[in-house]
């Protein structure tokens, strides 16, 4: 029998527009494709000066490809990443952090596009289409990042190691020399940019976090405080300082303008260890509690092996039962056996009869 595959709803619902739209979206530049200039499909992929009569496309682009390579490396990152997440977030979080790392990119992109035309005067840039899963691959690792901040990846037999933090400045460089051949637009670039900057700052400051009951934490808790998910952690050390007193500033702008809330001391304090897990790592209760459950055991076993090490008591006596007195001749030749709690006393006939 095959194995199953135990997908969530809400991944195994992108993986099925994501077949839906790329092969329809295929089917029509197909038959429209005549060899002289690229088909677009307006009311499926965003393209900045044809699609404001369909407000739709600015999520519907997301699950849109046009080409086979970006097409397979779409349906892992949804596959694996999406599984994870929205394993680890459940699936009203996910959808959540869908909606924002998929609809302010793109409009943030068709803003840059429109923002190019204005000031160059080039067409080109409002006919260029915005599509792909460029900015969710870029906020999965984002929030791989936040989930597992030390978790090292080892590469071509351990001739490469990364930290998972690296891997979305690593995909950006990617994107933005991919963008530079046919294979994706130079909206990508744009794309990734946003999306960068756009999930860490939901995850950061907004998104519901998972209170610690251990902690008697509030259930209101957003974003995470935690310094292993600063903005400089994603840059290499000899620039973080750097990175960090930018960032500082730029906080402090938007908290100016009420657009962030500044952290308080007890959230920081929550996030440098006071409490056991990260906050806002799933079923950190549970895991609390599963800690503290083996702690417990590993306890208990190290008494039971310094009862079971130190000097054996001798046992008292079995009380005598009160009635007439049984005496037993002594057999010759039987090894008496040791005696054991609960043990019955049994000794062969035959034995009787050797020893007369």
């Amino acid at each position: 029998m095959p194995p199953r595959l135990n997908i969530p709803p809400i991944t195994r619902i992108l993986l099925i527009v994501l077949v839906f739209q790329s092969l329809l979206s295929g089917a029509i530049r197909y038959r429209q494709w005549s060899g002289e200039n690229d088909v677009v499909v307006p009311y499926l992929a965003l393209v900045p000066q044809l699609s404001l009569i369909y407000p739709w496309t600015f999520l519907t682009t997301t699950l849109v490809e046009n080409n086979v390579f970006t097409f397979g490396i779409a349906g892992i990152t949804i596959f694996y990443g999406g599984r994870y997440l929205e394993r680890a977030w459940t699936s009203a979080e996910f959808a959540k952090f869908l909606v924002v790392a998929a609809l302010i990119p793109n409009i943030l992109c068709f803003g840059a596009l429109v923002t190019l035309f204005a000031v160059t005067g080039e067409m080109s840039w409002t006919l260029t289409t915005i599509n792909g899963t460029i900015p969710l691959q870029i906020s999965f690792l984002v929030a791989f990042s936040q989930l597992v901040p030390s978790h090292t990846v080892t590469l071509f037999k351990g001739i490469v190691s990364l930290r998972v933090p690296r891997f979305p400045l690593l995909h950006i460089l990617a994107v933005f020399l991919l963008a530079l051949t046919p294979i994706l637009s130079a909206a990508s670039f744009f794309l990734v940019i946003n999306g960068f900057w756009v999930s860490w700052t939901y995850l950061r400051f907004y998104k519901s976090a998972f209170p610690d009951l251990e902690a008697s934490q509030s259930a209101t808790l957003r974003g995470d405080a935690s310094e292993t998910f600063a903005f400089s952690e994603f840059f290499p050390d000899p620039v973080k300082p750097l990175v960090a007193s930018f960032s500082n500033e730029v906080f402090k702008i938007l908290v100016a303008f009420r657009i962030c809330t500044p952290f308080s001391q007890a959230d920081v304090s929550a996030s440098r260890g006071e409490t056991v897990m990260q906050r806002g790592t799933p079923g950190s209760a549970r895991a609390e509690a599963e800690r503290r459950r083996a702690l417990a055991l590993k306890a208990l076993d190290q008494r039971l092996h310094a009862a079971t090490a130190g000097p054996s008591k001798p046992k008292p006596p079995p009380p005598t039962v009160a009635g007439p007195s049984v005496q037993f001749q002594p057999q010759p030749n039987v090894q008496e056996p040791a005696t054991m709690l609960g043990e019955t006393s049994y000794v062969p006939e035959r034995e009787d009869k050797d020893g007369h």
